[in-house]
């Protein structure tokens, strides 16, 4: 069959969709629309899995906490819509986009609340799809929240990203002030980031507030994941390896629970996939880095070349300059004891 392109929020993908036209995926570009450094950070760049994992769960609602720009909303709504499901967007900070998204479509509601007011009181959901801050607390928290919206029935599905590196074992957080005292590790504030280096240093990529230290306890999604699951009974994980982390979490008691386990069983901690991402993210790092050393030294190179401007400039250079060009005619001193006004605008013309 035929694969179909979608482009996000388009009425052509809606109706592909309606004439059951599959298997399908993202257009390419689609997935850098606001990425244009392509650094896979949006987990609309796992689009195809989610949507895969929709289609075996069949969710009649799905929760999208730390929705932002609205990127992958309009993706789950060209699954939701045909399949007759209802799209909760969840940020307390949302983009024009998203906005201009929830007024557009009837079939999204878009809750204005951080993660943990919004979950208090919105009904227990079929599936969650959590990309909200990236710290053990805030994690947890929604997940505590989800279990009590769920009481007695079985855990409904929950998609997570973040999983890997960088924020597996490690916290990142929007504003270290939301988070409790006992909870928060210690930060450094624009930390960049590289993959087999446990401390932030100058370089790799950057992160607004990372914690300062890579593991241990209460540190990190995939931690906040695992802790979860040690406390509860009945519930699988997958993990597959590809663009930071896509995690699914899901009860074994629930219909579809073995097909979601065939399908990714082959995908869970492939060894292939995690190499890949290791190189990926070390690539990214690396190039992230290098393009700070080289603005660095333009902006170095810029300084010294605005300085010997002011030297050219300058009164009392162009008086030494003369009575260098004197003492060198009289024979007073050899003519490379001093830098000549010549000297310079050659430097600067090259």
């Amino acid at each position: 069959m035929e694969r179909v392109w979608l482009n996000l929020g388009t009425d052509a993908a809606v109706r592909a969709l309606e004439r059951g036209e599959l298997p399908w995926t993202l257009h390419p570009a689609c997935a850098f629309a606001s990425d244009p450094g392509q650094w896979g950070a949006s987990l609309i760049n796992d689009g195809e899995l989610i949507t895969a994992c929709l289609g075996i769960a069949r969710p009649r609602s799905i929760v999208e906490i730390g929705a932002y720009a609205g990127d992958l909303t309009r993706f789950l709504l060209t699954w939701a819509d045909p399949a007759g499901a209802r799209v909760l967007a969840v940020d307390p900070s949302p983009q024009d986009e998203l906005v201009a998204l929830a007024q557009e479509r009837p079939d999204v509601e878009l809750v204005k609340e951080t993660s943990h007011e919004a979950l208090r009181h919105l009904p227990r959901a079929d599936a969650y799809v959590i990309d909200g801050d990236h710290n053990y607390y805030t994690v947890s928290e929604e997940l505590r929240l989800i279990v009590e919206a769920t009481g007695q029935e079985p855990l409904p599905l929950l998609m997570f990203h973040d999983v890997g590196w960088p924020h597996a074992l490690r916290d990142d957080y929007y504003d270290p002030e939301l988070i409790p005292d006992d909870f928060r590790q210690e930060t450094v504030e624009g930390g960049g980031l590289f993959p087999g280096v446990p401390k932030p240093q100058r370089g790799g990529l950057p992160y607004k507030f990372p914690a300062a230290e890579e593991g241990g306890p209460r540190n990190g999604v995939l931690t906040a994941v695992e802790d979860f699951l040690s406390g509860q009974s009945g519930l699988r994980l997958a993990i597959v390896p590809a663009f930071f982390g896509f995690g699914v979490v899901w009860h074994e008691d629930a219909p579809y629970s073995e097909q979601l386990a065939q399908f990714l069983g082959p995908l869970d901690r492939n060894p292939i996939l995690q190499r890949l991402e290791a190189n990926r993210t070390f690539h990214l790092a690396a190039v992230h880095q290098q393009m700070m050393e080289v603005t660095a030294a333009l902006d170095r190179l810029r300084r010294q070349e605005e300085l010997l401007r002011r030297m050219l400039r300058s009164r009392s250079f162009g008086l030494a300059d003369r009575l260098s060009r004197l003492r060198h005619r009289a024979g007073i001193a050899p003519a490379d004891v001093a830098v000549s006004r010549d000297e310079i605008l050659r430097t600067l013309s090259d």
